[in-house]
């Protein structure tokens, strides 16, 4: 991932929609989590399903709401991110910016313009998810969020969340392109070059997720509090304290690592494996020719 990038675009775009539907049930639960909602106690069984789990249980039960929107918010999103980042890579290296610049500098820029743009799909999902509000769609979500707060309600915690997305991603990126320079190249004349391949993109993958994830958490709380209270980010961040002390910068940790790491890292691995497999594909073309 990242040679080549400006010829894979449809790899990278496949790749976000397929990691941010399989992600979207952890995205709630995440959501649910970090927000502090409010949820109706679950039985299975006739037993209580424990408050710590009950989010992740919500998360897969239906109604899915907002599904569609939010699948559609993170596919573009991560995509635009990610192929940008890599494209950009590769521009600054050939324009002769040194390998530090040309690996921040992409999705510092991209992420930071994708995540005002995309804010409002965040935003409404988020409310959405509110047991509260009883909304039934993103729709009525969005008029609930115009009637209460304006236009300007749907870009409300705009600055929580660049602070979350940017240094994500730019972590993210950073880590895979490290993992790719540092991790030994498979050898194709191994016969047990096609597992190397897999298990080289598996950490790499894993790795970067993971490092995204951890460090945003407090930020993903932050926002996920503006979009419940309505407040600005100084009182969230002073209400959180008195509420919770420095807790507050882990709650929801768990779940973010699965919701916001594991999509990052399947966006990484399936763009991999996609564009390997075009790459393969065209090798292939070229020897019977």
């Amino acid at each position: 991932m990242g040679a080549g990038a400006k010829e894979y675009p449809k790899q990278y775009f496949a790749a976000s929609a397929l990691a941010s539907a399989l992600g979207y049930p952890l995205w709630r639960a995440a959501a649910i989590g970090q927000s502090g909602f409010q949820m109706n106690s679950i039985h299975v069984g006739g037993v209580a399903v424990p408050r710590s789990v009950t989010p992740y249980v919500y998360g897969f039960l239906p109604p899915y709401k907002g599904m569609v929107a939010t699948v559609f918010g993170m596919t573009w999103a991560r995509a635009s991110i990610f192929w940008m980042s890599d494209y950009g890579h590769e521009v600054l290296l050939n324009q002769g910016y040194s390998k530090s610049v040309a690996t921040v500098a992409p999705p510092l820029a991209v992420s930071a313009l994708v995540q005002v743009l995309n804010q409002p799909i965040v935003r409404s999902t988020v409310t959405l998810q509110d047991p509260k509000y009883n909304l039934p769609n993103v729709f009525s979500s969005i008029r609930q969020i115009y009637a209460t707060h304006g236009v300007t309600g749907l870009w409300h915690g705009t600055t929580a969340g660049i602070l979350k997305t940017v240094p994500k991603y730019v972590t993210a990126i950073a880590v895979k392109d490290i993992m790719e320079e540092t991790l030994p190249q498979p050898d194709p004349s191994s016969p047990t070059y096609e597992s190397d391949r897999f298990y080289r993109t598996v950490i790499k993958s894993a790795s970067a997720g993971v490092a995204g994830a951890a460090l945003t958490n407090p930020l993903d709380v932050i926002r996920n509090e503006q979009f419940k209270t309505g407040t600005g980010i100084r009182s969230t961040v002073q209400q959180l304290w008195s509420e919770m002390g420095p807790k507050f910068m882990v709650r929801g940790l768990g779940k973010n690592m699965i919701a916001v790491a594991m999509p990052v890292g399947m966006t990484i691995f399936f763009t991999d494996l996609f564009v390997q497999q075009s790459i393969d594909e065209e090798h292939k073309r070229s020897l019977t020719a």
